[in-house]
């Protein structure tokens, strides 16, 4: 009888047991201690496989170049188990003899993020898929995992709920589930708060200059405004986990919980507060918008290859859309903030030469090989999902509030989205998601999306903003700085051609990413005097430039251009009607 056949007749639910056990005797060491107890395997093989990836960070990560000293054995008798590797995450275990299996085996953690695992004298966190093997075919099976923390006075923070009677042990319905609930464990200062009667926590670790209580009451603004905007709270309690680092930045959504890195002295300013404001209603955002209003390629998770979806602009830039908008609601910035930051994020787009080589449904669908896999072309070869998925739904919000005089807007896309799709969690198309905008819309927006989100037609903000007494003014910083395309930084005293834009004068005579850059019109030049010395020129003169090209000097004679725009400010018409007036209040919520 064939190893699946033996599957088939038996129910898994009901006879196998696992049992995870995470321990961390000497966390200086970086070592997380992991037992895996099976019990009651029916097979004459186990296999394991650690997953490639974790939900919501779309790259392929190899969590299991982390995993060493694997070893198995009969959780009875305490023979060793024959065991091999099958693939790079894939283990098999021989058990024909027994039925109980002991594993064991060490994950090296010293990588902070939000998607990994970090392990030291001060605390211990993990995400799941970087720390926990999965069984094939069991993944929905019940899972219990118990904490052996190093110190007594070491807590346990995690969203899954605690096994009575049994001691730092927890549970979850299934893989997922443990996939989706980190853990921080050490002597994290825990603040508790509730909204709307749900109980949550925001955990912290790490010293810096934070005020937990202001940031609790901000925070508890944009719970408010995003529940109001959905119009419930789907959760029971929910658990906010901030690490503060040196310089790290970012997030990672879950279900019942969000992990966010942030500077450990960047909360005094108040630009870097907002900031730090906007990743939380980011990540908080993302608890409706991806972890439960999800695309259907990402309804059932393959933990071992990418999940391909062209909607990731959606899921990603329109919650980066929502996290600018959602301090201003919530009133922790006001609308000048809100336009500088617009202003900023507009700018980072149209500065990118990338926006008009790559579709946005082209980005989406290529994360896995392009967006954390930047080189020195990537900025004239592809778009960030989430600055440009941003973009899109500036424009898809402003066009549905303008047509429908604030009676609809991109929330009702929102909401009808959580409605047919997030509640029940069925994912949805690609076509269902276009379905649902033009319903809210109530017109045919087929040549919007073609141009705009699969093709590359530059995006026409004037257009979309002059009804709200809005438009775009491009500014140059230094008008006496002609064009030539380079971006030079210092390397060890040297000035080294950093990027290239294509199609600039610097580019038209091949000079590249990793040059060099010797002298101007035969005179010294270093990556500090590098602009200065640009406006001494006019733009329409000949320079020759002199550099190193993989060791081989080269000169090249080039023709400045015309200054380029630096930046993008979002301002307000001189002369503004009552009727844009209206439309703009109604759109940023607050008076003018």
């Amino acid at each position: 009888m064939t190893n699946t056949a033996r599957r088939d007749r038996v129910t898994p639910k009901s006879i196998t047991t696992l049992h995870y056990q995470v321990a961390m005797p000497i966390p200086e060491s970086h070592l997380f201690e992991v037992v895996l107890r099976v019990t009651q395997w029916q097979f004459p093989v186990l296999d394991l496989k650690m997953p490639v990836w974790t939900p919501g960070s779309y790259l392929v990560r190899e969590y299991a170049k982390q995993v060493q000293d694997f070893t198995a054995q009969s959780s009875n008798t305490h023979q060793i188990l024959p065991s091999r590797k099958l693939g790079k995450n894939h283990w098999q275990i021989e058990t024909e003899a027994t039925e109980n299996i002991t594993i064991c085996y060490r994950v090296f953690a010293n990588e902070l993020s939000v998607r990994t695992n970090h392990l030291d004298a001060t605390h211990g966190y993990f995400n799941g898929a970087a720390l926990f093997f999965f069984v094939p075919a069991w993944e929905k099976q019940p899972l219990r995992v118990t904490i052996v923390p190093p110190q007594p006075d070491w807590n346990i923070t995690t969203s899954l709920p605690a096994v009575p009677g049994e001691k730092n042990t927890f549970e979850a319905e299934d893989f997922d589930t443990l996939v989706d609930s980190p853990f921080e464990i050490g002597r994290q200062e825990i603040h508790s708060f509730e909204v709307f009667g749900k109980s949550h926590q925001l955990a912290v670790w790490g010293k810096g200059n934070i005020n937990a209580h202001r940031i609790i009451q901000d925070t508890t603004k944009i719970i408010q405004v995003e529940a109001n905007l959905y119009g419930n709270l789907p959760y029971d309690r929910y658990l906010f986990l901030l690490h503060l680092s040196a310089s790290g930045f970012g997030g990672l959504e879950h279900k019942n919980s969000c992990s966010l890195n942030y500077p450990r002295l960047g909360f005094r300013k108040k630009e870097k507060y907002n900031r730090f404001m906007q990743l939380v209603a980011h990540e908080f955002f993302h608890l409706w918008n991806v972890k439960r209003i999800r695309p259907k390629a990402l309804e059932s998770f393959d933990y071992e290859r990418e999940n391909y979806t062209t909607s990731l602009w959606f899921s990603e830039g329109t919650t980066s859309y929502y996290d600018l908008l959602i301090p201003l609601w919530a009133g922790i910035y006001d609308v000048k903030a809100f336009l500088e930051l617009l202003s900023k994020e507009i700018t980072r787009f149209l500065t990118i030469p990338g926006r008009k080589v790559q579709p946005l449904s082209e980005s989406s669908f290529d994360a896995w090989i392009k967006l954390y896999r930047r080189d020195a072309n990537s900025d004239n070869s592809q778009i960030s999902y989430y600055l440009k998925g941003e973009m899109v739904s500036l424009l898809l919000d402003l066009f549905i509030r303008n047509r429908h005089k604030n009676q609809r807007s991109l929330d009702d896309v929102m909401r009808q989205m959580w409605q047919r799709f997030g509640e029940e969690e069925i994912g949805f198309t690609p076509e269902q998601l276009k379905v649902v905008i033009e319903t809210v819309a109530d017109v045919d927006l087929s040549d919007f999306f073609h141009r705009y989100i699969d093709r590359a037609d530059e995006l026409p903000f004037d257009e979309y903003l002059e009804p709200f007494g809005l438009h775009l003014k491009p500014i140059v910083d230094d008008e006496t700085i002609p064009y030539l395309g380079l971006r030079v930084v210092a390397n060890n005293n040297k000035a080294m051609v950093q990027f290239v834009e294509a199609n600039s004068p610097a580019s038209l005579v091949g000079i590249d990413p990793g040059d060099e850059l010797l002298a101007i019109d035969g005179l010294r030049v270093t990556a500090e005097q590098f602009r200065d010395r640009l406006q001494d020129y006019q733009a329409g003169d000949m320079i020759e430039v002199a550099l190193f090209h993989q060791e081989e000097l080269q000169t090249h004679r080039i023709q400045l251009a015309e200054p380029q725009p630096t930046r993008y400010q979002v301002v307000k018409s001189k002369s503004i009607t009552r009727e844009q007036k209206e439309l703009l209040i109604g759109w940023l919520r607050t008076r003018l």
